[in-house]
């Protein structure tokens, strides 16, 4: 085998975090984007991305689009941490999906990890959990409800769909035989209307 080969291998082996944050926000009638909102000290989008990055993944991804988070993220922005921004975000979650998608494979990592920046309450535990965990589709479970961060082998990107507000779960529901689901703690809410903000904060 080659050098060449054995490097290819290694690359494919890898895993990649995603954070998905491209969404207008439309339900949340606060004075700013709800992943700018304040929550518990910090930016909403800034505790689910943190959560994600103590997760200790080659490479995470964040994917922007009606927002700019580039200052949020000024002193995380590496070689390691990468910002991308999906200018067809407007076109649907498809869209900020499928950039993630792109930036992996160019990449050349062989699985991604999914999570939503709006989900400030994921723990880096659950992002572990799914990361470490075998599987083409690996979903995690808190409480008995299915909820991101979920796993997706290289294998079924190619299926992901490219056009609508659909993410993963359109997968998920298409392929249930490929899917599996790992217990995990911490809380999946979303943030998305102020009334969701002052419950939780």
């Amino acid at each position: 085998m080659s050098d060449q080969t054995v490097t290819h291998a290694t690359a494919r082996a890898t895993i990649a975090g995603v954070v998905l944050a491209g969404g207008a926000g439309s339900r949340f009638d606060g004075p700013t984007h709800k992943l700018l909102a304040d929550f518990r000290g910090k930016p909403v989008a800034r505790a689910a991305i943190d959560a994600a990055n103590g997760a200790g993944f080659e490479q995470l991804y964040v994917v922007q689009g009606a927002v700019d988070l580039s200052d949020m993220l000024a002193d995380l922005l590496s070689d390691r941490v990468m910002l991308i921004t999906a200018p067809d975000w407007a076109d649907g979650q498809s869209r900020t999906l499928q950039a993630a998608i792109a930036q992996a494979d160019a990449d050349g990592h062989g699985a991604i990890v999914i999570g939503l920046a709006d989900q400030p309450l994921v723990p880096s535990s659950a992002w572990r959990a799914i990361a470490a965990s075998r599987g083409s589709i690996v979903v995690a479970e808190f409480d008995g409800d299915r909820r991101p961060p979920v796993k997706l082998d290289r294998s079924v990107w190619p299926d992901l769909p490219t056009e609508g507000d659909f993410g993963a779960r359109e997968l998920i529901r298409q392929r249930p035989d490929l899917v599996s689901a790992v217990a995990c703690s911490g809380n999946p809410i979303d943030i998305d209307t102020a009334e969701d903000l002052s419950q939780w904060s």
